[in-house]
């Protein structure tokens, strides 16, 4: 944006002219004073939510394209699928490393291997198949549509129940950040749409 800001005042007085605008009838239409307008056009004024709202209205813009703002680059995340061992493969689905990672799944060794202990909070949802889970002294199976969200601190392991791929949706944060899902209203079932 700062880079797009200087020109924003030649921009504004383009778009004035193209829409065949006076200063005064700008004004009216945006109910921003002839004065302000003029010094936003010659840059002498620092533009606002407030002041830049009306004028994408009334040249009927978007504020991006109103300021200039650089186009985004290509969102998509392409990460390659990584071997984990014991069965497990990852696909990382976050850009780079940082305080919350996002991880696509698929187990299918059946073995629960030597429990792990780390820093760190995690959650995870069954997109399909069975995972046995191993929590302290706890053995519990989640089926497809289960989630599942833990202290790292606690030993854990998890496997494919049966043997058959597992896929999850595993959100780990190693400071410890915890995810919250939200529940279906009491009045309504949990497979209803």
């Amino acid at each position: 944006m700062a880079t797009s800001l200087p020109t924003l005042g030649q921009r504004l007085a383009a778009l004035r002219a193209e829409h065949d605008l006076t200063l005064a009838a700008l004004s009216e239409m945006t109910g921003i004073s002839k004065s302000t307008l003029s010094r936003l056009e010659t840059d002498q004024r620092k533009p606002t939510l407030e002041l830049l709202m009306p004028l994408s209205r009334t040249y009927q813009v978007s504020l991006d394209d109103l300021v200039g703002a650089p186009e985004v680059g290509d969102p998509r995340v392409a990460m390659k699928p990584r071997q984990l061992g014991h069965g497990r493969v990852g696909v990382p689905l976050t850009r780079s490393i940082g305080p919350l990672q996002a991880w696509k799944m698929i187990l299918t060794d059946p073995e629960l291997h030597e429990p792990r202990v780390h820093e760190g909070y995690e959650w995870f949802y069954v997109l399909s198949g069975r995972i046995r889970m191993r929590l302290g002294d706890k053995e519990i199976v989640l089926r497809a549509g289960e989630v599942a969200e833990f202290d790292c601190r606690q030993p854990h392991s998890f496997s494919s129940a049966d043997g058959r791929p597992a896929e999850i949706i595993s959100l780990f944060g190693k400071q410890g950040e915890r995810i919250h899902t939200r529940a279906a209203p009491a009045n309504r079932s949990p497979d209803r749409s």
